[in-house]
């Protein structure tokens, strides 16, 4: 069985290839990438895979037997990209189709969510078999201000008291690895996020347990806080965009406790405080 995964240098796509070569031989797993030269370091074979190039995608595919697109990054053109990998998919006779989704795409208030919606419609209307793993926050994506947050003596947001489920990437990755080499999970949706969830004055209260420093957590209306974040050097579309999701993280958007990821994976997801760790 071939195993591919689109992405694969992406900061998902390296845990999921390192996770599936724990399951499989890695001369099973092929890393389909922008430029193969950046994935000389993976230990497995890479393939030259664009998305929005829609000519020759299906060529990249040839033998492959279970696909994972993990969702690319350039919002506004992901519905459309990911359409190119579903049609090569169906030409290249892929078995197997699962995709990185959105925690509840499908009535989400988030930005991010009609692209993901779109795309699981269409893969539904493929007749390819597949799962879907609506992944819920990274809790990279907070931990990424704990520096910022000692710098500044404070933690800024606009989440107010919303309560986010996040995990580590790394559980999501081993989820993706579950499903891509385990039978069961055809036509299957999982809803992922972390087992355990906090605002982000726990998160500033953790921080600062951490660290020895006193780190409040500042709610800050949505666009100040996107004002606050072009200050910082973030361009204008996704610092308005980072701000919004705090918006929705404010009304829950980002609150999950079905407990499927801990599931899949077989134990439980990675604490808040092991996260906060890491990024100190």
């Amino acid at each position: 069985m071939t195993i591919a995964i689109t992405g694969a240098t992406g900061q998902l796509g390296r845990l999921v290839v390192e996770k599936l070569k724990q399951k499989v031989a890695s001369s099973e797993i092929v890393a389909l990438v922008r430029d193969p030269a950046k994935a000389a370091d993976l230990g497995v074979a890479a393939r030259a895979f664009d998305y929005s190039k829609a000519e020759g995608l299906d060529a990249a595919l040839q033998g492959v037997d279970t696909l994972l697109l993990i969702s690319g990054n350039e919002i506004g053109q992901r519905a459309v990209q990911h359409a190119n990998v579903i049609e090569a998919a169906k030409k290249a006779g892929v078995k197997h189709f699962v995709y990185t989704s959105l925690l509840r795409a499908d009535s989400s208030p988030l930005s991010l969510a009609p692209e993901h919606a779109q795309t699981e419609q269409a893969i539904k209307a493929s007749g390819l078999d597949y799962t879907i793993l609506r992944n819920g926050w990274y809790t990279e994506n907070y931990t990424a201000s704990v520096g910022p947050a000692l710098g500044l003596g404070a933690l800024y947001g606009s989440a107010g008291e919303g309560k986010i489920s996040s995990a580590a990437r790394a559980d999501y990755a081993e989820a993706a690895a579950v499903v891509l080499t385990s039978a069961g999970h055809q036509g299957k949706t999982y809803e992922l996020a972390g087992d355990a969830s906090y605002t982000l004055s726990e998160l500033a209260a953790e921080i600062s347990a951490q660290s020895g420093k006193t780190i409040p957590y500042t709610n800050l209306p949505e666009a100040d806080y996107a004002a606050a974040l072009k200050q910082a050097g973030l361009p204008d579309f996704f610092a308005e965009a980072i701000a919004s999701w705090d918006t929705g993280a404010s009304h829950n958007a980002l609150f999950d406790e079905d407990h499927q990821l801990s599931r899949l994976i077989g134990r439980p997801t990675t604490p808040l405080k092991a996260s906060v760790k890491a990024a100190l």
